[in-house]
C-alpha cells in the first residue's frame, strides 16, 4: 500500500525514512547531499515536495514504513520551459527490495506527475545503485543533460517525457 504524506505524523515517518536513505547512500554520494543542502531540506519537510507541485509516497508492508519516494518541481528552468518536476528520494528499505515497491513509487510519481500537469520527470542516480537505474530505464527513463549542481562527475542524468 502507499501513503500520500499528508499529516504531522506522516512526515515524521517520512522524515526518518529520508535519513535512512541518506545514510545508505552518504558513502556514495555525501558531497551531493551536501550541495542539495539535505539537512536543511530534512528540517523544513515538506518543503519542496509541498503539496499541491509536490508529493511525498511512503511504501507500506503490514502497516508499517518501507520506502518512500518524492516529486518537486525543478525551479531553474526558464520561464517560457514547460513544466518539469524530478524525482527525489527514492528508496526502500533493505529488507523489503525485490517486491516491487520501487516500481509502485515510481508508477504513483509517474501518475501524479501527470496529473499536475507537468511535462517532463527527471532524475539524477548514481551508476552504482543498479536495481534502481535498471527500473528507471525500464520505465522509460532516457538519458539526459545535467541539470543541477551536483558535483559527482559520475552521476546519472535522467528524464521521462510525460
Amino acid at each position: 500500500m502507499l501513503l500520500r504524506v499528508t499529516t504531522p505524523h506522516d512526515l515524521a515517518l517520512a522524515r526518518g525514512l529520508f535519513a535512512e536513505y541518506a545514510a545508505s547512500i552518504a558513502h556514495l554520494a555525501g558531497a551531493s547531499l551536501n550541495a542539495q543542502r539535505f539537512d536543511e531540506e530534512l528540517a523544513t519537510l515538506p518543503g519542496r515536495y509541498a503539496e499541491p507541485q509536490g508529493r511525498i509516497y511512503i511504501a507500506l508492508v503490514n502497516h508499517q514504513p518501507a520506502g518512500c519516494a518524492a516529486l518537486r518541481p525543478i525551479d531553474a528552468l526558464p520561464a517560457d520551459a514547460s513544466p518539469v518536476c524530478e524525482l527525489k528520494r527514492m528508496y526502500i528499505r533493505p529488507h523489503h527490495r525485490g517486491q516491487h515497491l520501487g516500481r509502485r513509487l515510481c508508477e504513483q510519481i509517474i501518475a501524479d506527475a501527470r496529473e499536475i500537469g507537468y511535462a517532463t520527470l527527471k532524475l539524477d542516480t548514481d551508476p552504482r545503485l543498479e536495481a534502481a537505474n535498471s527500473l528507471y530505464k525500464s520505465l522509460g527513463f532516457q538519458p539526459t543533460p545535467k541539470f543541477n549542481n551536483d558535483p559527482d562527475p559520475t552521476t546519472i542524468y535522467m528524464e521521462l517525457r510525460l
